[in-house]
C-alpha cells in the first residue's frame, strides 16, 4: 500500500479512538473525581511516553535540553495536562457529555481569538464571521435552542468547557514553535503536569486506589486520550503528502463522538446539540479556509 493510503488508515484509527474519549470521560467521572481521574490517567500517559523514549533510544535527549527549555516544559505541563484537564473534567462533571464536547471543540476558534493579543495577528472579516458562526452554535447548544430565553443548562459548566478550549488554545500557541522531539516534549509536559497534580490532590481531593472500573477508565483515558492516539496521528501526518489531506478527518470526530455518547453513555442526543455542533464546525472550517487564503 502506498504511503498516502497508510496515512489515511492511521488518520481513521485516530479519529475512531478520539470519538470515544468524551464517553470515557463521562463514565470514568462516575467512579473518580476529576483530580483522581487526572492523576491515574497521567501516571499511565507518563509511563507510556517514558517507555516510548526508552524503546526509541531517545531518553538521552532530555540531558541536552537547556534550563530555559525545561522551564518551558514546566509551563506547558501546567497548561496541559494539569490546568486543561482539571477544567475540562469539571465541565464534564457538570454538563452532559454532548454539551461538554461540543463546547470544548471550539478550541480552533479560540486560537484565532487569542492570537490577536498574544501574537498580535490581524484578524480578517472572514475570521470574524467564522467566530460569530461558531459562537452562535455555542449559544444554541448551551441554551438547548432557547436563545431568546438565554437560559443556560449550567452556566458554570458552560464557562468551564469554554475555558478548557481557551487553555488548549494557549497551550497550542506556546508550543507550536517548540521544535524539540515530540515524544520527549510530551513526556516532559506530562511529567511536570503530574507534579502539579500531586501538589493539588491534598488540597482538593485524596489519593485513593480506584475500583476496577474507575481504574480501567483512567487507563483508557491515559492511553488513548493522552498518549498513543497522538502518536498515531503524527504517523498519519508523516505518511501523508500534505497535512490537509488528513486534517479534514478531524471534523468527523465530534459527530462520531455524539453517536458513541448516545449508545455508550445513554444520552439522548438533542436537536439543538446537533445544530450547534454543525455551526461550531462550520465556523472552524471557514476560519481554516480564511487562513489558507492569507
Amino acid at each position: 500500500m502506498e504511503k498516502q493510503g497508510q496515512g489515511y488508515i492511521y488518520a481513521i484509527i485516530a479519529v475512531l479512538i478520539w470519538g470515544t474519549v468524551a464517553s470515557a470521560f463521562k463514565i470514568s467521572l462516575r467512579y473518580l473525581d476529576f483530580l483522581q481521574l487526572l492523576f491515574w490517567a497521567s501516571v499511565v500517559s507518563v509511563s507510556f511516553f517514558l517507555a516510548l523514549l526508552l524503546i526509541q533510544g531517545k531518553l538521552a535527549l532530555l540531558r541536552t535540553y537547556s534550563r530555559e527549555e525545561w522551564l518551558h516544559s514546566a509551563l506547558l505541563g501546567f497548561l496541559n495536562p494539569f490546568l486543561y484537564y482539571v477544567v475540562l473534567f469539571q465541565a464534564y462533571s457538570l454538563l452532559s457529555a454532548q454539551e461538554a464536547q461540543t463546547l470544548n471543540y471550539t478550541w480552533p476558534i479560540m486560537i484565532t481569538v487569542l492570537s490577536i493579543p498574544i501574537l498580535r495577528q490581524r484578524i480578517k472579516f472572514q475570521s470574524v464571521f467564522a467566530i460569530i458562526i461558531s459562537f452562535a452554535g455555542v449559544l444554541i447548544t448551551t441554551t438547548q435552542g432557547d436563545i431568546l430565553g438565554f437560559r443556560f443548562t449550567n452556566l458554570t459548566g458552560t464557562l468551564l468547557a469554554l475555558s478548557s478550549a481557551a487553555i488548549w488554545a494557549l497551550f497550542w500557541i506556546y508550543s507550536v514553535k517548540d521544535n524539540r522531539d515530540e515524544v520527549a516534549k510530551l513526556f516532559l509536559n506530562f511529567a511536570f503536569g503530574l507534579v502539579f497534580i500531586l501538589i493539588s490532590i491534598p488540597f482538593f481531593s485524596e489519593l485513593v486506589v480506584p475500583d476496577i472500573i474507575g481504574l480501567l477508565g483512567a487507563i483508557y483515558v491515559g492511553l488513548f486520550e493522552m498518549g498513543i492516539t497522538f502518536i498515531i496521528w503524527l504517523r498519519a501526518l508523516k505518511l501523508s503528502k500534505t497535512t490537509a489531506q488528513v486534517s479534514h478527518f478531524i471534523y468527523v470526530v465530534p459527530f462520531l463522538s455524539l453517536i458513541v455518547i448516545h449508545f455508550v453513555v445513554g444520552e439522548m442526543i438533542l436537536i439543538p446539540t446537533i445544530i450547534g455542533l454543525i455551526l461550531v464546525v462550520t465556523g472552524i472550517m471557514l476560519q481554516q479556509f480564511a487562513s489558507t487564503r492569507h
